[in-house]
């Protein structure tokens, strides 16, 4: 998926509209959200720094006279004898140096989301989208019929958290046409037609298992929150 063109106040309007127009047909409430990004990853970027050093003292036990050479060096030549002290500051040098140009390496955040492994990413995408729906849905309908929407941008992940009521007549694998629907338009660039195209298939759902009432009333916003 290539980088996405920013979303303006008029795509924000047809979305919110989007949301309206789907929930008028039932008596589910839609939440969406757009992240740029899910996590930090900053211990990613920790492990591997780690990772990265402690690769450099296996070297260093591996090929020991090259790094011990490369000390006399840089000491001029002064080093006469090699004391456990000398050896373990050595050690601690190596390990230190390349931990920290790693970790500097690494506040490159598109590097460190690259280098993020993607059961990990998908994981934290979705741990942040089901606290997002806590916050904001779960339990704030009177029918328990929230369902939530949510977009992480940097990741490219989406997914869709449905409240009790919903969950418990609606498989979780139902809503992989709206998912569908959603990366069709991503792909093409058009990030509101993505996000619109998933809430009219999951209005289409919510309008099969949860008719409107005559007395239902908004109980949660139609406006895309970006987070």
């Amino acid at each position: 998926m290539a980088q996405l063109a920013p979303m303006t106040d008029s795509d924000r309007a047809r979305v919110s509209a989007a949301v309206s127009a789907a929930e008028s047909r039932s008596a589910g409430e839609i939440v969406t959200i757009m992240a740029e990004r899910s996590d930090d990853y900053a211990d990613v970027a920790l492990a591997w720094a780690a990772f990265v050093g402690l690769l450099a003292l296996a070297a260093l036990t591996i090929a020991p006279e090259f790094y011990l050479g490369i000390y006399e060096t840089l000491s001029g030549g002064w080093v006469h004898e090699w004391t456990p002290r000398t050896i373990f500051s050595v050690a601690l040098l190596v390990f230190s140096l390349k931990f920290t140009g790693t970790w500097l390496l690494l506040l490159w955040r598109q590097l460190r989301l690259w280098l993020t492994p993607r059961a990990l990413r998908n994981l934290r995408v979705r741990e942040r989208a089901v606290n997002c729906f806590k916050v904001g849905a779960e339990r704030r309908t009177h029918g328990r019929t929230g369902i939530l929407i949510y977009l992480s941008l940097a990741e490219h992940r989406a997914e869709i958290v449905a409240d009790e009521a919903i969950a418990s007549r609606v498989a979780p694998e139902v809503w992989g046409d709206a998912m569908a629907a959603m990366l069709a338009e991503l792909k093409q660039d058009r990030l509101a037609d993505g996000l619109i195209a998933a809430v009219e298939r999951v209005g289409g759902v919510l309008a099969e298992h949860f008719p409107r009432e005559e007395n239902d009333v908004n109980e949660l916003p139609d406006r895309l929150i970006e987070v």
